[in-house]
């Protein structure tokens, strides 16, 4: 489940308090609060145990993930999948106490997460796939909040929201591609670091670009009570900080450097949050 390794949790869930806190106007229901987080915390760790199930035959052939614990034989395939179905089911649980569209939206996102491990056999671009399942909650956080009855209601600013997470995700696990290009083009798993190839560094400063973009674009045409947008704006720009020193710690293509980059995403994603979270607190 790695919850000794909380980056995944936070990857998953700062889109999703992006999603929950312009939602509510700052002020997201305080039940609705703690099924998102707990919902995030369930569904990132059964997204690991069904990745592991999925590339148990792979990972003993990486470094970085032959120890983990279905490769090594610390734990049996059907324990594996038990696991999932758990988490899976205890996070259904929690969806239950939302309403209709919200439960709906939930089945999307087990089904993202279970399809995700297998599109890197199939798809050059898997890590599109990933900010998908990792961005999900945040049109079921608007379902939820808003309390609304079709997809076609969700309104445009949850969809910006998900595409920019989708650019986040090609950019950040690009990164993280990049630790382990050598052992997939061995194995011949695909990932965005193969598929850029010489062009990676410029391709993760393009999705930073655009996600960029889409956040300024969201931070404009909200209707934030006070400010106008402008302390968004400035979580927005510290973003940026973070993300020219993600683009120096990759400059030389080293893999722990690279991985400490993928890892630095956490401050993007709790800069933007801030921006927003202060939005509504100083108004």
């Amino acid at each position: 489940m790695r919850f000794d390794k909380p980056i995944g949790i936070y990857l998953v869930l700062w889109p999703t308090l992006w999603g929950l806190w312009i939602a509510g106007n700052g002020h997201p229901g305080v039940k609705l609060f703690f099924i998102f987080v707990l919902g995030c915390v369930l569904m990132r760790a059964a997204g690991c145990v069904i990745n592991d199930y999925a590339d148990r035959g792979f990972d003993k052939h990486v470094d970085r993930t032959k120890n983990r614990p279905l490769t090594a034989g610390k734990v049996s395939e059907t324990e594996s999948l038990l696991l999932f179905a758990v988490l899976s089911l205890t996070a259904f649980i929690l969806v239950l106490q939302t309403n209709k569209l919200t439960i709906l939206l939930s089945f999307v996102a087990l089904f993202l997460a279970i399809i995700y491990p297998f599109t890197k056999r199939f798809i050059s671009l898997p890590q599109a796939w990933l900010g998908l399942a990792f961005g999900w909650g945040i049109p079921m956080a608007f379902a939820a909040q808003l309390d609304l009855h079709t997809i076609t209601e969700i309104p445009r600013v949850a969809w910006q929201l998900l595409i920019a997470n989708v650019c986040w995700a090609v950019a950040y696990d690009t990164m993280y591609a990049m630790v382990d290009r050598q052992d997939d083009l061995k194995i011949g798993v695909k990932s965005s670091a193969i598929l850029f190839g010489q062009y990676d560094r410029v391709m993760i400063g393009l999705m930073q670009i655009g996600m960029l973009v889409l956040l300024f674009n969201v931070a404009a045409h909200t209707p934030f009570p006070v400010h106008n947008g402008l302390l968004f704006k400035l979580g927005i720009v510290l973003a940026i900080g973070f993300m020219l020193y993600q683009q120096f710690l990759i400059r030389e293509r080293n893999p722990q450097a690279c991985f400490k980059a993928f890892l630095n995403n956490h401050w993007v994603g709790m800069s933007i949050f801030s921006g927003i979270a202060l939005e509504y607190i100083l108004q």
